[in-house]
């Protein structure tokens, strides 16, 4: 007895193909003639058809090969079958920026909002004006959704991916520390002993935030932290009008200092560097669209 996955069981296409010819034309001549066999072949096929279906499904009269109520029932799944195989069988549709309609959903700290996101949306604009992009927070669950197919990339570090991932090296990352241009101890230079002595604000976003904090307890650095802020959202004004220390990654702190006015100073403690990248799963490699932004990515962020 044949199962439910059993091979055997399917029908194949030509004999498929064959049922809609003979259920359109009611002739096993013209059958013949449109499938580019012979008469005897196609005769074979339909001996082969029935006996699979167990039915005469077409039946000889004076009008011709009249199809059976079995035939009548099945016409339809037949006819959506093949247009099901066909879809299969099509070549991959081609993305074409210009004129794609649809959303790209891209994991992101609240960093690359301000350092990455401004120049991907740029590009994106001018390449394909009616993408529509959602950043979506890098966290525990990221994996999933890109597994899921709910996210299309993610962009930053994340440790400790399973197999069935791709991943891509961007740049590296260092840290350095920000203040205020008037701050009244610290000027163009941050010794460890300043560092240890000033009153610090601590970003708690992403996994770099984790790095600086081992880093800290290896070298038994103390922190005087007198503000915690879940993101980098406000943290340029609070630098610029108080005399706390930041110690960001670079990218990020060249980024708030250029834009609010903050002098950037190498950071006195060796924090390991860490390496940005994007990741995306298996089941996205091929696809058209998500090779069009993974490459849009690569050419804005690739070595920084």
């Amino acid at each position: 007895m044949h199962s439910d996955h059993d091979p055997a069981q399917l029908l194949d296409p030509k004999l498929l193909t064959l049922f809609v010819l003979l259920y359109t034309t009611r002739s096993v001549t013209r059958a013949a003639e449109a499938l580019e066999q012979s008469q005897p072949t196609v005769s074979a096929w339909l001996a082969r058809l029935r006996e699979l279906l167990g039915d005469p499904l077409f039946v000889r009269t004076g009008a011709g090969m009249q199809p059976t109520p079995r035939a009548e029932a099945l016409v339809e799944p037949v006819r959506e079958a093949l247009q099901s195989l066909r879809r299969i069988s099509a070549p991959a549709r081609e993305f074409v920026p210009a004129q794609a309609q649809r959303g790209f959903r891209v994991c992101m700290t609240d960093a690359s909002h301000i350092t990455l996101l401004p120049r991907l949306l740029r590009r994106v604009r001018a390449q394909a004006p009616r993408v529509r992009l959602e950043a979506i927070p890098i966290d525990d669950g990221t994996p999933r959704e890109l597994e899921a197919g709910h996210a299309d990339l993610a962009l930053g570090i994340i440790p400790g991916l399973e197999s069935g991932f791709y991943q891509q090296v961007f740049y590296e990352q260092d840290f350095v520390c920000l203040v205020s241009p008037q701050h009244p101890l610290i000027h163009d230079t941050l010794t460890l002993e300043q560092y240890q002595a000033a009153a610090h604000v601590q970003v708690l976003s992403g996994k770099s935030h984790a790095l600086l904090e081992e880093a800290l307890k290896a070298q038994r650095v103390q922190r005087d932290v007198l503000l915690r802020l879940p993101g980098f959202l406000g943290l340029a004004t609070v630098v610029a009008d108080t005399d706390l220390v930041a110690t960001v990654p670079r990218q990020i702190g060249e980024t708030l200092a250029r834009n609010g006015g903050l002098k950037v100073l190498a950071c006195p403690i060796a924090v390991p560097r860490y390496t940005v990248k994007q990741y995306w799963h298996a089941r996205m490699h091929h696809d058209p669209a998500n090779r069009w932004l993974r490459n849009l990515c690569a050419s804005l962020y690739m070595n920084g």
